[in-house]
């Protein structure tokens, strides 16, 4: 019975042995970390296990490490994203930079407040810059000042004009409300009792107390100038006039209501384009009885064919929706034939199953390599941003040529260029991490390419959607003021004045003295007939006999 503990034990026990051993030591209760040849065990099983398990605490380690780098990309993504629409060039920011503006509004009033000395340092430092004379169109009011006297001083003749200056300076005039009093007299035939009187003037409203410029007004400063309605009760409030804030909705709501057949015509218009540019925003929405809000989606198509020398006018339509379901798009685009040109959003998918095509945006993908770029200083994303800059530049040497001029272009100087950004985008990517940012960036635009280059084939798509980033942008400004819509018909409402305001401006006319014109023909104008009232068509310097007032 001689020999060693180890030979007389069972070999199955000395295996369980080892691997308590081995647990015990990496559970902590013998360092690892302290270990060496003293302190190592000579059982070769117990030294398998131990091995086995620091493999084991490796692989662990590298798997968090690896998540650990992932995750701090990804923070530093959306910093770098964050201070640069605080911070960064206009060209590069995203729309929600309002409370940067509000700062700088701050700050500026008090530089004004600094010394006479330090003023006229700052103004000898930095470049003169010419102030651009008034519009002409701006009435003119002149003011003479004569001197006291006109005779000399010295010898006390009188002394003859020999020039003058002139200068300009801005005056505003106090905004003034009027309440126009409408009197009708009655005429009678005293020899056959006939009375004759001049019949009511129609109004927007039936019985309503406000004019047409009035009710334009209050639209234009919610969904133009984003001042919502609680604020306007107050304006008026200062003018002596009590308005509370449910008429100025009643009023919002009645002429939303005349206005359906001009929406209509505009997504008529719209519609007929063989290119649409499309977007969507949120739009928080109350929801009644429960005091909380929804998600809502606001969803803007735009047509504007300037850039390939279109002679269509621009236009806009806007609808709203309680979801960002793919079936909103489908049932907004039904009947639609065309290209649409919109972001990667899977949701216009159904919209392309029912006979639409998709153009894709290089401002996204751009965008991507940009976030990169400024948060990483990753080379590889820099020179994604050079190639991508280098096909806008084409673009910059054709806006506004005929669609034949630009596929000629596009096909001799920017399909070589997408040619070699297509090998690049390959082979950079086997060189990426799963996972990482770069390789995110890459296969976004990979997953996307036949989209992406439809615009070199055809003259009339652009090579992205900024259009429609433009005109969804007043939605934007106009959340952070309103913070949300007061219920879903509100909405519907409010995306109908959007398309209307939006339309007009996009036209150059100015919103105000085009939903004046309209509110007042639009009760006197057949179906048949509203086109005649789109911002392309309208007459606003004639007035038209029957106009509301």
């Amino acid at each position: 019975m001689g020999g060693t503990s180890a030979y007389r034990t069972p070999h199955f026990i000395r295996i369980k042995a080892n691997k308590y051993e081995a647990r015990r030591l990496h559970s902590g209760k013998i360092s690892t970390t302290k270990l060496n040849s003293d302190t190592l065990p000579n059982d070769l099983e117990l030294i398998k296990q131990i091995v086995l398990s620091l493999q084991q605490d490796v692989s662990t380690l590298q798997q968090n490490v690896t998540q650990g780098k992932a995750t701090i990309e990804r923070l530093e993504l959306r910093l770098a994203s964050l201070l640069r629409n605080r911070f960064g060039r206009s060209s590069e920011r995203s729309q929600n930079t309002d409370q940067l503006d509000l700062m700088i509004e701050d700050v500026e009033p008090t530089l004004a407040q600094i010394s006479p000395s330090a003023t006229e340092l700052s103004k000898s430092s930095t470049r003169s810059r010419s102030r651009k004379p008034f519009s002409k169109s701006l009435p003119r009011e002149e003011r003479r000042y004569e001197p006291s006297s006109c005779n000399c001083p010295d010898c006390g003749d009188v002394m003859k004009l020999i020039g003058e200056d002139r200068s300009e300076m801005l005056h505003v005039i106090p905004e003034q409300y009027v309440v126009i009093q409408q009197v009708r007299p009655k005429y009678g035939c005293s020899a056959c009792d006939n009375i004759a009187q001049a019949p009511a003037q129609e109004r927007v409203i039936d019985k309503g107390i406000a004019s047409a410029a009035l009710i334009a007004q209050v639209i234009v400063d919610k969904y133009v100038d984003h001042l919502p309605l609680y604020r306007q009760e107050e304006r008026f409030k200062r003018a002596d006039i009590d308005l509370d804030r449910s008429t100025l909705a009643g009023w919002v709501g009645r002429a939303g209501a005349h206005l359906e057949p001009l929406v209509q015509a505009i997504r008529n218009h719209v519609m007929n384009a063989h290119k649409l540019h499309a977007d969507d925003t949120t739009a928080p929405t109350l929801k009644p009885g429960n005091g909380k809000t929804l998600t809502g989606r606001y969803w803007n198509y735009v047509r504007d064919d300037r850039r390939w020398g279109g002679e269509a006018a621009p236009a806009v339509w806007f609808q709203y929706s309680t979801t960002r379901s793919g079936k909103e798009p489908a049932m907004h685009l039904k009947g639609y034939r065309g290209i649409i040109q919109a972001d990667a959003y899977a949701g216009y998918n159904l919209a392309v199953q029912s006979g639409v095509t998709r153009a894709g945006c290089w401002a996204h993908v751009r965008r991507k390599f940009f976030d990169l770029a400024e948060s990483t200083q990753s080379p590889v994303a820099q020179e994604a941003i050079e190639r991508i800059n280098a096909l806008y530049q084409v673009e910059r040497q054709i806006n506004g040529q005929p669609p034949d001029e630009r596929y000629r272009y596009r096909q001799l100087h920017a399909k070589p260029l997408m040619d070699d950004l297509h090998i690049w985008l390959d082979q950079t990517l086997r060189l990426c991490s799963k996972g990482s940012a770069l390789g995110k960036a890459i296969n976004y635009a990979r997953k996307q390419w036949d989209s992406l280059t439809l615009y070199l084939n055809d003259g009339r798509v652009e090579i992205d959607n900024n259009a429609a980033e433009r005109a969804i942008r007043p939605l934007a400004l106009g959340r952070k003021n309103h913070l949300f819509a007061g219920s879903e018909d509100g909405a519907h409402c409010g995306a109908a004045l959007y398309s209307i305001m939006g339309t007009a401006k996009l036209n150059g006319i100015d919103p105000k003295a085009y939903l004046t014109a309209v509110l007042k023909r639009i009760n006197n104008t057949m179906a048949s007939d509203v086109s005649s009232l789109l911002p392309w068509n309208i007459d606003l310097t004639n007035s038209q006999v029957g106009e509301a007032i």
